[in-house]
């Protein structure tokens, strides 16, 4: 079979069930009108092996006039963002979408009749226990000696199928398990050592490692905004079980770069804000390099031998997850032989699969509302299957969204094994090209970490997602961003995997952040978007495609820091996410090379102490050159499909 498919046909549905509800279920008010008409809730405090209960929503399909002896499947996701609303009488508000959203993988799937179990996790709102941010997994000898204080988040998961399946009526024997972000987290989890039952999980945008590339450090580098402003909220701990969310704290500042910008070096979060309320915070600063308690929380070595079919869900403008994604099927797929594990890359934001419909991100439009397609032929064909069909599927196991192209392509592994790796080097004159540089050259600028370059081009309440495809122009035009550009292309360039990135630097301080951005400038007659309310300009978009940062000191090992010598030419290392983009002929290649990205990263010292406990004396200007010269040739490669 040949490597790259236009999917035209995803996937075979099992046989035709009459569906429990008879009416088609699109929007949120049918999803509510549906739990009111044909389902009924019930509340439950689940035990786990160590007498730990877990609060837990069971929504059971009433007896059906059509066939009172079906029996249907359990469909479960654990949340740490509370289970509300709480109380049998209750049911999720039509007007809070997000709240719909998080109640099935599909709306589709409420129609067609499932046991919804939706669960508390330990420590958080209503279930009791003691909440531990990604918990690591506890000894697997422990385990199965069924050692009480071996409790982790897949014996927890086991614990509860293990009663559903044993106590909840008329359910079929068999399990799935699905959730997004944290919840995603655990429904990966659940796969290890999984229960028996558990025949089916999605982990969706799932967080896995926090220092490496989710969520609160990318490459050791502190993802400074979205980490202060979560945790200022959900990190703080409740006195007892409440189902009230504590969610309250904000900014009084009104653009997030000014307020970070008040804030000074990180020690101040606590001192003006926290006061030792936010144990995790204080951890997470407290090893600022990739130690032994980073170690334990990275789940990946432990996602070998999945019993359970897979889906992981991501998406390309996933400003939170992205990594996580891409890793946690990565690690299932080469650590499971025989492996059902399968990967869906959309065009969608964090979670934009569940409440949005994938048409467009940012300035950016796709043609094409990207998220039916992939409900209809991939995800509620996955669990149908798997939950009340025989299990054969046919999911292809890479089912990737080509942005610049706008269309669906399928994988039979990914990165795709035809992807070829081509190498673009800085030249000289901002000029970005496939010939290695053959005289000496080099480009140097002023970094402050005082004046940082910003993230975006605009003032925001917080981190806007869009961000991941935004214009460029504004940071091209600053005198601390390098800036390099290719002729523009004469044939389609279509590039699907990870992008490695190798730049040969010195700095006049110890330390530094290496920021660089693959961007894919349109061209300058394009037209405007019809209508135009914000007045975008496409001709001459400089659209991020890419970008990733590294903590300098980080560049041989992330567990063993080391500074920069000043003046010493340094190569350093890294890799940028993948992608999955093709730039159109016509289109030009950028690369954008910067030491700042404030406050999406907290600003770098540019000397070698630890950031979290920095004075401001200890942010200094520093000058950074980066080399374009034979043997110490700064480049970008990509990997580029045939």
């Amino acid at each position: 079979m040949h490597p790259i498919l236009l999917l035209t046909l995803v996937a075979a549905a099992p046989a035709a069930q009459t569906p429990l509800v008879p009416f088609e279920v699109a929007t949120t008010d049918d999803v509510v009108r549906a739990l009111r008409e044909h389902y009924t809730k019930h509340e439950h405090e689940i035990p786990m092996r160590d007498g730990v209960t877990l609060h837990t929503h069971v929504w059971t399909p009433k007896p059906s006039s059509v066939d009172d002896a079906r029996t249907w499947p359990i469909l479960l996701t654990r949340t740490p963002y509370s289970v509300q609303p709480y109380g049998v009488e209750n049911l999720p508000d039509p007007k809070n979408p997000r709240a719909v959203a998080r109640f099935a993988p599909a709306k589709q799937l409420v129609r067609s009749g499932y046991i919804f179990v939706h669960q508390d996790v330990r420590g958080r709102l209503m279930s009791g226990g003691s909440f531990v941010d990604i918990r690591p997994l506890a000894d697997p000898a422990k385990k199965r000696a069924r050692d009480t204080s071996a409790i982790d988040e897949s014996t927890d998961a086991y614990d509860t199928i293990d009663w559903l399946v044993k106590r909840v009526p008329k359910n079929n024997g068999r399990a799935g398990i699905w959730g997004n972000s944290y919840p995603g987290f655990y429904a990966a989890q659940a796969t290890v050592d999984a229960h028996p039952a558990l025949k089916a999980a999605s982990p969706m945008a799932p967080v896995t490692e926090w220092f490496l590339g989710d969520d609160f450090h990318h490459n050791g580098a502190l993802f400074l905004a979205d980490a202060f402003l979560f945790y200022a909220n959900f990190g703080r701990a409740r006195e007892k079980p409440t189902t009230k969310i504590l969610w309250d704290f904000e900014t009084e500042v009104a653009d997030v770069y000014d307020f970070f910008q008040q804030l000074g070096p990180i020690k101040n979060a606590d001192a003006r804000y926290l006061h030792g309320s936010i144990p995790f915070w204080s951890e997470l600063l407290a090893h600022p390099n990739r130690d032994a308690w980073w170690a334990a929380r990275d789940p990946r070595p432990h996602y070998r031998d999945i019993r359970p079919a897979v889906l992981v869900v991501g998406g390309w403008y996933d400003a939170e997850d992205l990594w996580g994604a891409l890793h946690t099927y990565g690690a299932m797929n080469t650590q499971t032989r025989n492996n059902r594990v399968s990967l869906v890359m959309g065009p969608w934001i964090h979670g934009g699969w569940l409440r949005t419909e994938g048409d467009f991100h940012g300035d950016i439009q796709f043609g094409q509302k990207t998220v039916a397609r992939f409900h209809d032929e991939v995800a509620v064909p996955f669990f149908e299957s798997h939950l009340k069909g025989d299990g054969t599927v046919k999911t292809p196991e890479a089912f990737i969204y080509l942005t610049g192209a706008n269309e669906w392509r399928a994988f039979d592994v990914w990165p795709p094994k035809a992807a070829k790796p081509t190498a673009w080097y800085l030249g000289a004159d901002g000029v970005l090209g496939t010939a290695a540089p053959l005289v000496e050259g080099a480009d140097s600028f002023v970094a402050d970490p005082r004046a940082p370059v910003p993230y975006l081009d605009r003032p925001s309440e917080e981190i806007d997602k869009d961000y991941m495809s935004a214009d460029q122009r504004f940071a091209a035009r600053r005198p601390d961003v390098l800036a390099y550009t290719s002729a523009p292309l004469t044939a389609e360039l279509t590039v699907a995997g990870p992008v490695e990135a190798e730049l040969w630097l010195a700095t006049t301080g110890t330390d530094l952040d290496v920021v660089v951005k693959l961007i894919d400038i349109w061209p300058e007659n394009t037209d405007d978007p019809d209508p135009n309310p914000r007045g975008i300009r496409m001709g001459g978009y400089q659209q991020l495609v890419r970008a990733e940062v590294m903590r300098g000191r980080f560049r041989d090992s992330f567990e063993k820091p080391a500074p920069f010598v000043p003046g010493q030419p340094t190569r350093v290392r890294f890799t940028l996410p993948d992608l999955a983009h093709t730039f159109r002929a016509g289109h030009r290649l950028a690369v954008q090379i910067q030491s700042s990205w404030f406050p999406l990263v907290d600003a770098n010292p540019q000397s070698f102490v630890d950031i979290a406990k920095a004075e401001q004396r200890d942010f200094q200007r520093q000058t950074h050159t980066i080399y374009r010269a034979p043997g110490k040739a700064t480049r970008v490669t990509l990997p580029v499909l045939p």
